[in-house]
């Protein structure tokens, strides 16, 4: 992109690339609370738990779907970025956030156009781990889908193992 002009004003590379939208980032950060990012990559889904700081920013938490698969006991067979993964992956983040002492975030999706049903499934396992995140709860999935009984019901039992393994942690 080319600038011309004596009032023409070159965007900043993030936003030129797509990849920070500094008005809800600014909205974000004026809450003075940390942020619950969460990402779907095209192999896993990542939550982090990130405090602002004039330097950058502070990644406190990091939980992905590798993690699930070697702290947690999620079978290696399985996808690391479906809806009960996801799930599964936001409840540990919020395990390790109330385990670490914060107890309320924001919830930061980055540039997702559309408000996907993976996301709010980790929100979801936020909210179900005791993490207080302003929701509405139209968006949140329901439960048959968050456990992977609308897969199969042996996903289903992988599901609620490793439930239980993440609750055993903390």
């Amino acid at each position: 992109m080319m600038v011309q002009g004596a009032r023409k004003r070159l965007q900043y590379r993030r936003r030129r690339s797509g990849e920070t939208d500094y008005h809800r980032r600014s909205k974000l950060l004026r809450a003075r609370k940390p942020r619950a990012v969460v990402r779907i990559s095209n192999t896993q889904i990542t939550c982090q738990l990130v405090n602002y700081v004039a330097t950058g920013d502070e990644v406190v938490i990091n939980i992905n779907g590798s993690s699930l698969v070697s702290k947690y006991g999620w079978p290696e067979s399985n996808s690391r970025k479906s809806l009960p993964a996801s799930y599964l992956v936001g409840l540990a983040m919020g395990k390790a956030a109330i385990a670490a002492g914060h107890e309320e975030a924001i919830l930061d999706i980055g540039l997702a156009a559309s408000r996907g049903s993976r996301v709010y499934a980790a929100l979801k396992g936020m909210l179900d781990a005791g993490l207080d995140l302003p929701h509405g709860e139209s968006a949140i999935p329901d439960d048959e889908r968050l456990d992977g009984a609308h897969i199969n019901e042996e996903l289903a039992s992988q599901v609620e193992a490793t439930r239980g393994k993440i609750e055993g942690a903390f």
